[in-house]
């Protein structure tokens, strides 16, 4: 009588837990450490001395000012996971802030619902943001900031609706929202 043969052994099974085991690794770090692997000083290197915003702070500070993940986003210009954010589902009237300096930045009505899960409008209040050139992952976005504190607010792409056709992708985090009254 011949021995069972152990599972164990059989080499295409071994390789699907393998790479399986790969898989759930590198997911599990994307979710888990989305703040810290994906952050990188905001306005580093030769951008900074080149800024100057209207409200400014030391590192010291908007550590006080800020929570943790508004730190991550708005300092670091890190992003928040997508569908985390309960701006996303905000449809009352208002305006939406820059939750580091108070900055109004966008009016509700021109937000929509992307289906991206973060919060999207198709234009900003006049003077409110502006923008860099972002090669973070190896492609050319543009990155949207805060024009008055320079807080990374998210990133603008070119497939929103009429009448501006862009998309601007906000990090919940980043903003505030005040209702009108």
């Amino acid at each position: 009588m011949s021995k069972p043969r152990d599972p164990s052994f059989d080499p295409v099974r071994r390789q699907l837990l393998l790479s399986g085991a790969g898989a759930a690794a590198i997911v599990g770090l994307s979710f888990a450490g989305w703040r810290r692997f994906a952050m990188r000083p905001a306005f580093a290197g030769d951008l900074a001395p080149a800024r100057h915003f209207d409200v400014t702070h030391t590192d010291a500070e908007w550590r006080t000012l800020l929570t943790p993940d508004q730190y991550a986003v708005l300092r670091q210009q890190g992003t928040e996971r997508a569908f985390s954010s309960p701006l996303d589902h905000e449809k009352r009237a208002g305006t939406f802030a820059c939750a580091g300096c108070g900055n109004a930045l966008f009016s509700s009505t021109t937000k929509f619902d992307s289906g991206t899960g973060w919060p999207s409008f198709w234009k900003p209040l006049p003077n409110a943001v502006g923008n860099e050139t972002d090669t973070t992952l190896g492609i050319e976005r543009t990155e949207i900031h805060c024009h008055r504190c320079g807080g990374h607010l998210g990133h603008v792409f070119d497939d929103g609706p009429p009448p501006t056709g862009l998309r601007y992708c906000m990090n919940g985090v980043a903003l505030t929202f005040r209702p009108d009254a």
